[in-house]
């Protein structure tokens, strides 16, 4: 087993993760470590659509069209 240090962490994540490892009733570490590896087995969407791309035979011909619109305020009242 690998021991990773995680300096500089912000006091109110750590409340969070406290917080949140006492509703899932396990300790801190544990549950950064429930935490961490639900992300790494994550499938990340980017690769599996290029993947899916790739099978489909490729995107080289596809054409995009051109972004040139401007992003807009939102105002809220």
């Amino acid at each position: 087993m690998s021991t990773i240090l995680v300096r500089s962490l912000d006091e109110s994540v750590k409340l969070r993760l406290a917080a949140q490892a006492r509703l899932h009733g396990r300790s801190m570490e544990a549950e950064v470590r429930e935490i961490l590896t639900r992300a790494v087995a994550r499938p990340n969407i980017g690769v599996a659509l290029a993947d899916a791309a790739r099978e489909a035979g490729g995107v080289d011909d596809l054409v995009l069209p051109r972004r040139d619109d401007v992003a807009r305020v939102v105002e809220f009242e």
